[in-house]
């Protein structure tokens, strides 16, 4: 399998197939008045390439391979526009844009046929990392949950994962650098593993997404795009601090790239470092403090005939595992217990172009390394160990930190081998037709003196066909797929021994289809439905789990009986949209056939709870419903309104499903102008109102409803002609004591983050 893969990279990289370059050019104007547009954005989705036009709206892209593409031309203040065009050794195509105050639309990456979020048939969210910041966000888990149907089930402030529409772990597929990400996160005290910085935007598929993506997606797909190179032939960089009050933290990140006509560059490096967070009570939470490493490059090639997008990842987080208050302190030293966490990613992402059609390449690799200190792991007689712990109990209090260089309890080692590999045929009258297949092959390895699951290999082959058919005002797009998974469990342990897990061997395999109707109705009303079945393959740890979990304070024991997740979903969504006016409601139903969850056991084991994988039927349902106003002629002025709703059932007793949000009502006032000796001024008020919780699982407890306030600000200055952007942001402005729903220190009856102010500044060069 390896020697297969490395073989098409290879291929894909060597067999470089020159021909005559092509130009595009042309001009951009305002279609009102007929002015040209000056820095207007020119970009191909296709080939990942664009310009700007200069000050005259003349735009000029050198070394484009003859073929068809669409072609996106945005800025702000303009409805973006897209067309399929087609490009010879030398074409000249002129646009003209249509004022509008929306803001601009953006292509979705995450879908196979890239098109405008307007012109997608599956409905994707989709918010620039840009908009994220600005709202004060600590890390990238904390930011996600700004966008609509999106929340994160958090142990502190530093480790979280995304939830969509109720649904979490690994039933939500997580990409990064065109790869599906793979760290251990079944587990809930586990995070992304994935910094900020160097992320561009984030694309949300909401729902079953099986067909594109095979097992794991089940729930959806929260989709990361890495920053873009610089535009051809210039140069950029920028250099970005903040400061956060609550845990005196500080984070930050310096890039710079470089493109020419054929090849370009780009690297990224970060740090951040977190003390212990505040709840709004002003007691601090124990041992959330967290640090983190974080460097991003990449390497792209572009020919007229095939190119090439090399990306390298390296983060190590260090996460203190907050389980009770104890020591008040600002020390950034990590307590026990607490994770050193490495991860290295490393993807390919190639295409070759023939004449109307094009093969897409990318491969994958993914090795992570999770350990975790206790303090109780040491190779010592019992006598010893109980000394041990006496002693580690007696730092804590006076708020010592752990020797590093003692030998972690549990070391995880995961090593994840994936490709995908798409042929875009040649269209066929208004058909675009895409075949392909997708794999992955990985390795879970145990080297610590404990350990959680066995010692596994997973091996997944997918293959898949999908269809987007085209009508002037309406689109369909079908799909079908088969995945086969095969899990590999190697006998671990002692026979006898605490931590025992026999061979086992399991195979799974579905298959899936979708089928969606976009259309517009009335020019400015879109409406979709989409039908879509889902899979997921119970994960190791379901199998074969036999540990204690730290950050969740409870003692897992798998089921090796169980057998595949699979749901039909039906999603419903209207949108609205003028000039200064828009509205949308999604509606979702999500019916799931063996839905795997926890049960507690009612038994103990080493003073921890006891709970196993079971199955049942459930269903989920709700959705998200919305508006955005900015009236005329007070453009500058907007108000934002969300509201969002899940309910998850079991279907043999009713009972709900647990860590489901609560309904949430979000209202936001923003204000942004962009002339005078400021530029890009902006200035928001959020009122954001979280609702009881009552509908919970069996072993869960409500959550009291709760209201949080936050403001920001922020402009661009240019002193000396050194464009400066400087932001205020206010989180919990009122310190409020609350707990979400979704936190797992909920228990423990610890409180969330209290009032949090965030000072950054950003300078380009």
């Amino acid at each position: 399998m390896k020697q297969i893969l490395l073989s098409i990279l290879f291929i894909s990289i060597t067999s470089i197939i020159y021909a005559q370059n092509s130009k595009l050019q042309g001009t951009v104007t305002d279609a009102d008045n007929g002015q040209p547009i000056p820095f207007a954005n020119i970009y191909l989705p296709q080939l990942e390439k664009g310009t700007n036009t200069d000050e005259n709206g003349t735009y000029i892209l050198e070394n484009v391979p003859k073929g068809n593409y669409k072609i996106v031309v945005s800025t702000i203040g303009y409805k973006t526009f897209s067309q399929a065009i087609s490009v010879d050794n030398n074409s000249t195509h002129n646009w003209t844009l249509q004022p509008s105050a929306i803001e601009m639309d953006e292509v979705i990456v995450s879908t196979p046929f890239h098109k405008l979020q307007s012109e997608n048939v599956m409905k994707v969210e989709r918010q620039s990392l840009e908009q994220l910041k600005t709202k004060g966000a600590m890390t990238l888990s904390d930011g996600i949950t700004n966008i609509s149907g999106v929340e994160s089930v958090t142990t502190g402030v530093g480790i979280g994962k995304p939830v969509i529409r109720g649904l979490s772990s690994n039933r939500v597929l997580v990409y990064t650098q065109g790869i599906r990400l793979e760290n251990q996160q079944f587990g809930g005290e586990h995070g992304l593993g994935i910094n900020q910085a160097g992320i561009e935007s984030v694309e949300v598929i909401k729902g079953p997404a099986s067909l594109l993506y095979g097992s794991d997606a089940l729930g959806g797909v929260l989709y990361l795009n890495p920053e873009k190179y610089a535009q051809q032939n210039k140069t950029e960089g920028d250099a970005n601090i903040n400061y956060f009050t609550n845990t005196n933290g500080v984070t930050a990140n310096a890039g710079f790239k470089a493109s020419g006509d054929k090849i370009k560059f780009l690297v990224r490096g970060a740090y951040g470092s977190h003390a212990d967070y505040e709840a709004g009570n002003g007691i601090y939470t124990t041992n959330s403090r967290f640090n983190e490493y974080d460097i991003k490059s990449g390497f792209g090639y572009q020919d007229s005939k095939f190119k090439t997008d090399v990306r390298y990842n390296y983060n190590r987080s260090n996460l203190g595992i907050p389980e009770e208050i104890g020591v008040q302190n600002r020390d950034r030293d990590l307590l026990l217990p607490y994770q050193e966490i490495d991860n290295h990613i490393i993807s390919a992402k190639n295409t070759l172009f023939f004449n109307n059609s094009s093969l897409d390449v990318t491969l994958g690799y993914i090795a992570n390394n999770r350990r975790e200190y206790e303090d109780h792991h040491h190779h010592e007689d019992e006598h010893a160990d109980e000394d041990h712990e006496e002693d580690e109990h007696e730092h804590a209090e006076e708020g010592e930190e752990h020797e590093h260089g003692d030998e972690a309890a549990l070391d995880m080692r995961l090593h994840t081998l994936s490709y995908n590999v798409l042929y875009h045929i040649p269209k066929m009258g208004n058909f675009e037709t895409i075949i392909g297949v997708q794999g992955m092959h990985q390795t879970n390895e145990n080297f610590g003196e404990e350990m959680l699951i066995p010692d596994a290999t997973t091996v997944d082959f997918g293959v898949m066909a999908t269809t987007h058919y085209h009508m002037e005002k309406s689109d369909i797009q079908l799909g079908l797929r088969y995945d086969t998974r095969t899990i590999d469990g190697k006998e671990t342990g002692e026979m006898g021994g605490e931590s025992y897990f026999p061979e086992f061997d399991k195979n799974f395999n579905s298959f899936n289809a979708s089928a969606g109707y976009r259309a517009t109705i009335a020019e400015k009303i879109i409406a979709r439905i989409n039908f879509a079945t889902g899979f997921r393959a119970p994960n190791l740890a379901e199998l074969a789990s036999n540990g204690n979990h730290s950050g969740a304070n409870r003692f897992e024991i798998g089921n090796v009986d169980l057998t595949n997740e699979q749901n039909f979903q039906t999603d419903v969504s209207l949108e609205y949209e003028n000039k200064h006016f828009e509205f949308f409601i999604n509606g979702f139903y999500n019916a799931i056939s063996d839905y795997i969850y926890l049960e507690p056991t009612g038994d103990e084991i080493d003073g921890q709870p006891v709970y196993q994988y079971v199955q049942n039927d459930s269903r989920l349902y709700g959705g998200e419903v919305g508006l955005h106003l900015h009236p005329h002629p007070f453009d500058w002025l907007h108000f934002e309104s969300s509201f969002e709703t899940v309910t998850g059932k079991l279907d043999d007793t009713d009972e709900y499903l647990p860590l489901i949000p609560a309904n949430k009502l979000t209202n936001t006032f923003r204000v942004e102008m962009k002339d005078g000796a400021l530029t890009k001024k902006y200035a928001f008020l959020t009122l954001q109102n979280v609702f009881n919780q009552n509908n919970v699982g069996t072993f869960e407890t409500r959550t009291g409803g709760y209201s949080l306030v936050n403001i920001g600000l922020g402009a661009t200055i240019n002193p000396w002609n050194q464009p400066l952007s400087i932001k205020l942001t206010a989180n919990n402005l009122l310190d409020k004591e609350y707990i979400s729903h979704l936190s797992r220190l909920k228990p423990d009856g610890i409180y969330n983050i209290g009032r949090n102010i965030n000072i950054g500044l950003s300078v380009p060069f």
